[in-house]
């Protein structure tokens, strides 16, 4: 059989406010194209369909008009799980009546491992879907097992047990498959993944999912990634870049061919639908920046932009910024001067808005910054921390 593995579209996320809903419509039917194409048998979805509890209702249309596109009347098989950004019980609300088209919605952990017949290949798919497991789900899951009292503190061997127990079910004549979404030991993330937990505590070592599976579908890393593994384990990643973080990454889903017995070898179909994101570092000041945008670079992108400046930036120079290109998320002006500014004057003694009105005012030959002009500097420094912070974390 034929399998797609995707996950992680976050229908209704935004970008600092900036709508990607054309973009997301873009990709279902890019996705369309690639499963009818590529003679899909079974799209494997694994989490984060929304990024919310509560999504809009334009990307709950689509998600489920993409569904029923891809399931194509039931010609093709669909599995879908909820992640961490997912409502479980709002995902699989429907699923009595997604069922008569071949599409398989679990919010929830459940005990009883999933078949999937093949009607091109006469094959047999038996599936562990594992949405997102928090510990209290688990908990309610494994409270009658033998074994809950040595596990109750272990989130890992949690996860480890209730896969166990249905890989129990695993044949040598079927296609046998595990789909979860969770955070795995070796992972790489990027910002764009807000945290499944507190702490740290909710991570998975892949030896839990090493149960005889012929491949594991996860969900939740946005960067598309094996991991290393006794058994196949692969993050597809998201369909668009979510966040600056994931600048430059080619973004995909996976394909694979099985049969019973066989061993997977992924592969990555590229997508073309989605801007890029970028960054750009103009060094040499907002001419720089006018020429680049003469120059049609990066014409359909998302860019960050941070701009070198001898002399303070003014509001009207960044608002014909914003006119010349809609596509700037982030306008930040940096001033080498700052850093002097800062060692001559410890923070305890003067706050940051002095700091820059005092660097606003030798800059100008004593003039005073516009309340708007501070405004905008010191939500920019803002977000410049909380991404160092990110970075560090």
């Amino acid at each position: 059989m034929r399998i797609l593995h995707t996950a992680d579209w976050h229908f209704g996320r935004t970008l600092e406010g900036r709508s990607r809903l054309t973009e997301q419509i873009a990709f279902m039917d890019e996705l369309v194209d690639i499963v009818n194409d590529q003679q899909i048998d079974l799209v494997l979805i694994a989490g984060d369909v929304y990024d919310s509890v509560n999504p809009p209702a334009a990307a709950e249309q689509l998600f489920y008009e993409g569904l029923s596109r891809l399931a194509d009347g039931g010609k093709r098989q669909v599995a879908v799980i909820s992640g961490n950004h997912d409502h479980p019980d709002r995902l699989a609300a429907s699923a009595p009546l997604a069922a008569q088209q071949g599409i398989r919605l679990v919010g929830l952990p459940v005990t009883d491992i999933q078949s999937i017949g093949i009607a091109r290949t006469g094959e047999l798919a038996k599936i562990i879907m594992l949405p997102y497991p928090s510990e209290s789900r688990l908990k309610e899951l494994l409270s009658d097992a033998a074994e809950e009292e040595a596990l109750r503190s272990k989130y890992s061997e949690r996860v480890a047990a209730l896969i166990s127990r249905q890989a129990e079910h695993f044949e040598a004549g079927t296609v046998n498959l595990i789909m979860s979404h969770l955070y795995v030991l070796g992972g790489m993330e990027t910002e764009s993944e807000r945290p499944i937990q507190v702490g740290g505590a909710y991570t998975v070592d892949t030896s839990a999912l090493c149960a005889g599976a012929q491949y594991t579908a996860l969900g939740h890393l946005h960067r598309p990634q094996n991991v290393k593994a006794a058994s196949p384990i692969r993050y597809c990643g998201s369909p668009l870049a979510y966040s600056f973080s994931e600048a430059g990454q080619a973004k995909s889903v996976t394909v694979l061919d099985l049969v019973p017995g066989q061993e997977a070898v992924p592969q990555e179909l590229f997508l073309r639908s989605g801007k890029p994101l970028v960054n750009w570092k103009a060094k040499e000041g907002v001419s720089q920046v006018h020429q680049w945008l003469e120059e049609g670079r990066d014409s359909s992108a998302w860019i960050d932009l941070e701009v070198h400046m001898t002399e303070a930036m003014s509001m009207e120079q960044i608002q014909s910024l914003r006119k010349s290109y809609d596509g700037f998320i982030h306008i930040r002006p940096v001033y080498p001067e700052m850093e002097q500014v800062r060692e001559a004057a410890p923070r305890s003694a003067m706050s940051m808005e002095e700091q820059f009105s005092r660097f606003y005012a030798r800059q100008t030959g004593g003039a005073q910054p516009e309340p708007e002009l501070v405004r905008l500097f010191l939500e920019l420094l803002q977000e410049n921390e909380a991404a160092d912070q990110d970075a560090a974390g």
